[in-house]
């Protein structure tokens, strides 16, 4: 089935929507100031409180997602004293199974991206009926696509094998079916390309204003350069799902059209990119603020695997980003101690990455890899190791195996974008999910890794009794 018909076929299941209870299809406003959904479409207000929307609720699921990938990825700790599932549910599963439990804690990322698809079609579906001019509208459109295709990025990057749904309809409560991995990729990538053209033909300003988190990326001639840069991480995605060759191509090509600054050498450039915002009350503070989180934890293994520079002491991010903490241990045995913490995002206030450039020159030489280019990745790598981490150049050259460069990136990409998001997705791309720490590994409360999140038995639970692309896979 082509992404043009499944755009047209079915609707977000009634469960999605359930999970994300703030998603609603119609937004009912009292205020006389800030008028309903069904005014945006000759309403600017309206229209701004919709855009906004749109953004809110990517971030609000962003810090579960970082946590999330983190215990996986086993970057990160959840050491509540009186909550033993947050380790056991992430790093044990179901005892003696080795796999999740759909209807425990290790089912995020779900709920969260599926009640933002819906308000981006009914966000899309308010821009087409509104008396906006052409540019506008395409404008708005461009906009719209691109969160949708961050959204379901996030699903399949956390299901993978699994799937995901990729159709909206207007009756939320028909049940839409589940495709394939490669076609999800396939959707995301021919939205985001969509979305880019939307942007291209969208004039010189969006008809509605963009948070602080966007400053440098807030026309629709810079917001397409972010665009670019989330289609090239959606393209190595499914390169290294399956899509191959084609896929590298693609994903050579929009970097080429994003903000990457190959040349940047200091923090500054490298940080160059687009972030969640928070502040304190009435807004929402930095869930992995280290003032706050104090049950948040670095894998011990950081600091063991850290690189070293010339003179023997640790690579530059790991001591920018790691720090001392009072030891804690997971309760009722169920993880081992750990003394460090992350100091990353140090104040509720810290803003925490969308993307960013030092992630897009590592992503390049992963694409000059992939597409023959080895001195190319070198290059890349060796000015992340030099300027991010105060490193020596790689020893290695035009002539190492292609494996080794791929270690290299893998290294390189841990420690520049530590709770980030991409540890465990990295590794399960490359293939490298057993080079991750189990901590325990006999008795009980032996650790697994875990491959793929799984369905959240909501989910499963309205599909039961359906057949084929109906049913919930793995369910």
């Amino acid at each position: 089935m082509s992404p043009a018909t499944l755009r047209t076929v079915g609707a977000l299941s009634l469960a999605s929507l359930s999970l994300a209870a703030c998603s609603k299809d119609t937004l009912n406003v009292t205020n006389p100031n800030t008028p309903s959904v069904a005014g945006a479409s000759s309403d600017p207000q309206a229209l701004q409180l919709l855009a906004t929307g749109l953004i809110r609720q990517n971030r609000n699921s962003r810090g579960g997602f970082i946590t999330e990938t983190g215990r996986f990825g086993r970057e990160a700790y959840v050491y509540t004293p009186q909550e033993g599932r947050n380790t056991s549910a992430y790093l044990i599963g179901i005892s003696g199974q080795n796999r999740l439990d759909p209807a425990g804690f290790a089912v995020g990322s779900w709920g969260g991206p599926y009640g933002n698809l819906r308000d981006v079609f009914n966000f899309k579906n308010t821009v087409n009926a509104s008396t906006l001019t052409a540019e506008q509208k395409r404008a708005a459109l461009g906009f719209a696509k691109t969160i949708e295709g961050i959204e379901l990025l996030t699903v399949i990057a956390t299901r993978d094998t699994i799937g995901a749904v990729v159709q909206i309809n207007q009756d939320a409560t028909q049940l839409a079916p589940f495709v394939s991995r490669d076609s999800t990729y396939k959707y995301i990538l021919n939205t985001l390309d969509e979305a880019a053209a939307d942007l291209a033909a969208g004039g010189s300003a969006f008809p509605f204003a963009l948070n602080s988190g966007f400053t440098g990326f807030n026309t629709p001639a810079t917001f397409r350069q972010f665009n670019r840069a989330i289609a090239a991480r959606a393209a190595a995605y499914y390169a290294t799902a399956g899509g191959g060759a084609t896929a590298w191509t693609r994903a050579r090509q929009a970097i080429d059209a994003s903000f990457v600054n190959i040349n940047a050498t200091s923090a500054a450039q490298y940080n160059v990119g687009v972030y969640h915002p928070y502040a304190g009350s009435p807004d929402a503070p930095n869930p992995l603020a280290q003032a706050t989180n104090t049950d948040l934890y670095a894998h011990m293994s950081i600091e063991a695997d850290a690189p070293l520079k010339a003179d023997g002491s640790k690579d530059n991010r790991f001591v920018a980003k790691i720090g001392s903490r009072p030891t804690r241990n997971a309760p009722q045995g169920l993880g081992v101690a750990s003394s460090l913490g992350f100091n990353i995002y140090p104040a509720i206030t810290t803003p925490i990455p969308i993307i960013r450039n030092e992630e897009l020159i590592l992503l390049r030489a992963e694409i000059l890899l992939a597409t023959g280019d080895k001195t190319g990745a070198i290059a890349m790598i060796n000015n992340i190791r030099v300027n991010s981490g105060g490193l020596a150049p790689t020893t290695l050259t035009a002539a190492s195996p292609d494996a080794d460069i791929v270690t290299e990136i893998l290294v390189q990409k841990r420690y520049s974008l530590l709770l980030e998001g991409h540890r465990w997705i990295d590794m399960r791309r490359y293939g490298r999910l057993n080079q991750l720490p189990r901590d325990l590994t006999t008795g009980v409360n032996a650790h697994f890794v875990a491959r793929v999140q799984p369905l959240p038995q909501a989910e499963c639970l309205q599909r039961v009794g359906q057949s084929g692309a109906l049913a919930g896979p793995g369910c």
